[in-house]
């Protein structure tokens, strides 16, 4: 029987009131457009690393997306090294998270976490705990992606 059809005595009812009261309310409007300049600067610099890439190193656009990234990736581990990623991440919320400088950050962040457990264990072993599934479903999904492309080509497909 799930809890969601159980009849609630007056003391849950009572202490769901109180607990109702006291709740903070969320600023939810302010938490979205915070969000969103945060993560809007971010892709903002990351479209200017780009042309810095397409600029000065005579990449395309189409080939300036990886040292981007990885540019990106770095920053934000860098800046989570000396703590001011996670104060952006307290103002931006989900708009630091979100780009993949958040990626960066989860990585870091778990090293920085086990680093007293010593390199191999604490820092190796955990590293990719949050990230690791980002990982796994990345090169998954490109393999299938990749299967199913060259399955349509095979079979003649345009």
């Amino acid at each position: 029987m799930s809890s969601k059809n159980k009849t609630k005595t007056p003391n849950q009812i009572k202490y769901e009131q109180l607990q109702s009261k006291h709740e903070e309310k969320r600023p939810i409007f302010k938490n979205c457009v915070r969000a969103f300049f945060v993560g809007g600067s971010i892709c903002v610099i990351g479209q200017a690393i780009t042309y810095f890439y397409i600029y000065y190193f005579d990449f395309t656009e189409q080939t300036a997306g990886n040292p981007t990234v990885a540019t990106i990736v770095f920053l934000a581990m860098l800046l989570t090294g000396f703590g001011m990623y996670d104060r952006m991440g307290q103002f931006g919320g989900a708009g630091s998270a979100v780009p993949v400088s958040g990626f960066g950050n989860a990585v870091i962040s778990s090293a920085i976490e086990h680093r007293t457990e010593g390199f191999v264990f604490g820092v190796g072993g955990n590293m990719f705990k949050l990230a690791g599934s980002v990982i796994v479903f990345g090169v998954f999904s490109a393999f299938v992606i990749t299967l199913i492309k060259t399955i349509w080509i095979t079979w003649g497909g345009s």
